[in-house]
C-alpha cells in the first residue's frame, strides 16, 4: 500500500522534472563571436543533461570558417540540437541555411525564408570563374554531406548553393527542408514534444520539451561589444579614423586628444578585424597607400605618389577581405564607406602635409628673437624713461618704456637692451610683421 502511494505520489514529480531547452538566438552576421556562443551553449547543455538545444537564427549569413565551427558542434553534439528561424521577418540565408539543415529538427516561422548560399568574393563582388567554381564546388559537397546525413532531398537542398535559390517557410516545409512550422519557440516547442529525432550515430532519441524550462544564453557585455565592432564597415572605418588621429599627432606633437582617440580607434578595430578574414594584400596596399600619400603631402611629386597611394588605398579598402565567404551582403565593404573614407583620409593628409611643410619652410623664431613682438603685462608702475617689471612668456622681465605705464597694463615688447632688459610700448603698437592685437 506504501509502495502503491509512494508511485502515485511521484509521478507528478516525475512527469514535471522535463529535462531543461538551452537556448541560444543568432540575430545578427556570423562571425567568430555568434560560432563562441553557440558552441559554448552547447557545451553548457552537455554539461548540465539538458534534452535539448535551441538555436534560434535570424541571419543574412556570414563567415565560412565560422559556419562550420557551429555545424560541426551541431553534428557532434551529445544533446540533440533544433534550429529555429523566426519570427516573423526573419531570414537564414547564406551560413544560416547550413546551419539549419543540419539540425536534428527545424522549423520556420510564416513570413521567414531561407537559402541563397553560393559563395561570393568578400567584397561582394563577382568572383574569377575558376575559383568561383572552386569555391562553389567545395561548398555544394560540404552541403550535400550534411543533407545526406539529415535525410534531406540532396539535389533540392544543393539548389541553395548551385542556383542561389531561396524558399519561404511554407515552401522550405512542402520541399522537405525543414519539419515544421511554428509561430514562436514555444509554439516550436510544443509541437516537437513527443517527436523521435535521428542523431548522426544512428540512435534514436524522442524529444521531451512540453514543460521544459527554457535557459537562455546571454551575451556577455565583452561579447556584445566585439559582436558590434566585428562588423567589417565599422572596424575598417575605425581603423582609418585611428591612422588619421595618429597622422595628426605626430604631424603636430604635442596635441595629445588626436593621438589618444586615434590610439583607441585603432586598438577597437584591431578586435573586430581579429574576428574577420582580413587579407595580407589588402593590408599591404593600404599601407602602401598610406605611405606614398605621406610622402606625397611632404615631398610634393606633382601629384604622381598622390595618385598613386589613393588608388592604392582604395584597392586596398576594396581586398581587404579575404573570399572565402559565403553571400553575406553586411560584410562586404561598401563604395559608400569606401569612396568617402579615401577622399577625407587624403584630404586631411595633403592639408596637414602643407602645414608641416610651410612651418617647416618658415624661419625659426626663438631665444631673443622671439620675445619681440610679445605682448606682456606690467608688474610695477614704470615711469617714462624709467624702469620696471613686466611679466611676459610666464617669466618677470626688467623693463623700460619710452611713456608712463601703470601697473597691469598690457604693453608689447618692441626691443630686448642689453643686460636682459626689455623695451615695451604700448600694446597697440605694431609688431614686427605689422600686425596689431584687437
Amino acid at each position: 500500500m506504501v509502495g502503491v502511494c509512494l508511485a502515485v505520489c511521484a509521478a507528478p514529480s516525475a512527469s514535471a522534472a522535463a529535462p531543461d531547452v538551452h537556448q541560444v538566438d543568432v540575430v545578427d552576421i556570423i562571425h567568430s563571436v555568434s560560432a563562441g556562443q553557440v558552441v559554448a551553449t552547447i557545451s553548457a547543455a552537455e554539461e548540465a543533461g539538458a534534452g535539448l538545444v535551441l538555436i534560434r537564427l535570424d541571419t543574412p549569413g556570414g563567415l565560412d570558417t565560422a559556419m562550420r565551427e557551429i555545424i560541426e558542434a551541431i553534428l557532434n553534439s551529445e544533446v540533440p540540437v533544433a534550429v529555429f528561424v523566426g519570427p516573423a521577418g526573419s531570414r537564414a540565408a547564406s551560413a544560416g541555411y547550413l546551419i539549419t539543415l543540419a539540425a536534428d529538427i527545424s522549423g520556420m516561422a510564416p513570413g521567414t525564408n531561407m537559402g541563397a548560399a553560393t559563395p561570393i568574393s568578400g567584397t561582394g563582388g563577382e568572383m574569377p570563374e575558376t575559383l568561383s567554381r572552386k569555391v562553389e564546388s567545395d561548398a555544394a559537397a560540404y552541403l550535400r554531406s550534411i543533407a545526406e546525413r539529415r535525410g534531406r532531398d540532396v539535389a533540392l537542398a544543393e539548389q541553395g548553393v548551385t542556383e542561389a535559390r531561396s524558399w519561404t517557410a511554407s515552401e522550405a516545409l512542402e520541399a522537405g527542408l525543414i519539419d515544421l512550422m511554428a509561430g514562436d519557440t514555444e509554439e516550436f516547442l510544443a509541437a516537437i514534444h513527443g517527436r523521435t529525432v535521428t542523431r548522426i550515430d544512428g540512435s534514436e532519441v524522442m524529444l521531451d520539451t512540453a514543460d521544459a524550462i527554457v535557459v537562455l544564453t546571454e551575451m556577455s557585455f565583452r561579447d556584445r561589444a566585439l559582436s558590434v565592432i566585428a562588423n567589417p564597415n565599422l572596424a575598417v572605418l575605425l581603423g582609418m579614423i585611428g591612422l588619421l588621429g595618429l597622422y595628426l599627432e605626430f604631424s603636430n606633437p604635442g596635441l595629445l586628444i588626436p593621438g589618444i582617440l586615434g590610439g583607441i580607434a585603432l586598438l577597437l578595430a584591431a578586435f573586430g578585424l581579429n574576428f574577420l578574414p582580413v587579407s595580407l594584400l589588402g593590408v599591404l596596399l593600404l599601407l602602401a597607400g598610406i605611405g606614398l600619400l605621406t610622402a606625397e603631402a611632404l615631398t610634393p611629386s606633382f601629384g604622381i605618389m598622390g595618385l598613386s597611394g589613393a588608388v592604392a588605398l582604395t584597392i586596398g579598402l576594396l581586398f581587404f577581405f579575404e573570399e572565402q565567404s559565403l553571400p553575406t551582403p553586411a560584410l562586404n565593404l561598401t563604395w559608400g564607406l569606401v569612396i568617402p573614407s579615401v577622399l577625407v583620409f587624403v584630404g586631411l593628409v595633403f592639408f596637414l602635409g602643407q602645414l608641416v611643410v610651410r612651418a617647416q619652410k618658415s624661419p625659426a623664431v626663438s631665444g631673443r628673437e622671439g620675445m619681440i613682438g610679445l605682448v606682456a603685462t606690467a608688474y610695477t608702475d614704470i615711469s617714462p624713461g624709467g624702469a620696471g617689471k613686466v611679466f611676459v612668456h610666464g617669466e618677470f622681465w626688467d623693463a623700460t618704456s619710452a611713456g608712463a605705464v601703470s601697473e597691469g597694463e598690457r604693453v608689447r615688447v618692441l626691443a630686448l637692451l642689453e643686460g636682459l632688459t626689455l623695451q615695451v610700448g604700448s600694446a597697440a603698437a605694431p609688431g614686427p610683421d605689422g600686425a596689431r592685437d584687437e
